[in-house]
């Protein structure tokens, strides 16, 4: 079986999704850090951009028995699709085309909507472009997560068992639990999605999401750790 390097940030929601993929399958990995603040940014750095030119996380290293690097993956759909094929079980994709359609619609709707407007790189230009701060930085944030979620939560209402897709946990909820973390730490009230609510709090119940939480990483600053 493969081993795993995951280069991670406590906080990055793409880093976060790939954490609790990688707990819901059982697999070990090595953690390494990548501060996407301190130093200017660590990803920026000539060794990570050899790793990842893109300069972002995660990155997931697939290496051998014998340690060698045999690839490297970026981007957290491509990483999670390459588990879910390669350790399938549980499934994350599971059902039938119209069931893993509507697992992917659920998927890009924060991955392709949401998340890109509240990415760390896109609020610091939006900041250096009107001359902003950090209010102005959170209130862009807030803007966007608050009509991403407003529709997704009425998507998620139509397919919804005990979790966003049925009873069974799929890479749906693995793009939203870390969507609601964020939207928390903006400060949007969550009882304005009812249904991503109820659905955010039934995954966090599961042991795999709890020890994927940012705040149980080996890069979480002492302040923000559970406990």
């Amino acid at each position: 079986m493969a081993k795993y390097t995951l280069y991670s940030y406590f906080r990055s929601s793409a880093s976060y999704r790939v954490r609790i993929a990688l707990a819901l399958k059982g697999l070990d990995y090595e953690y390494r850090a990548v501060h996407l603040v301190a130093d200017g940014g660590q990803q920026h750095s000539d060794a990570y951009r050899a790793k990842n030119p893109m300069s972002e996380v995660p990155t997931l290293e697939i290496l051998s028995e014998g340690g060698d690097v045999e690839g490297r993956l970026a981007q957290s759909v491509a990483i999670i699709e390459y588990l879910d094929e390669t350790h399938p079980a549980p499934a994350l994709y599971p059902g039938d085309a119209l069931n893993r359609a509507l697992i992917r619609q659920r998927v890009e709707g924060v991955n392709a909507w949401i998340q890109p407007a509240q990415n760390l790189r896109v609020m610091q230009r939006v900041v250096e472009l009107t001359g902003g701060g950090r209010p102005e930085m959170a209130a862009w944030a807030r803007h966007w997560i608050d009509r991403g979620l407003s529709g997704l939560d009425t998507l998620v209402e139509a397919t919804a068992g005990t979790y966003s897709v049925g009873d069974t946990i799929t890479a749906a909820d693995l793009w939203l639990v870390p969507q609601v973390y964020n939207a928390r730490r903006f400060k949007l009230d969550m009882d304005d999605y009812p249904t991503l609510k109820r659905v955010a709090e039934a995954c966090e119940s599961l042991a795999a999401f709890q020890s994927a939480h940012p705040s149980c990483q080996p890069d979480t600053p002492e302040e923000l750790r559970k406990g």
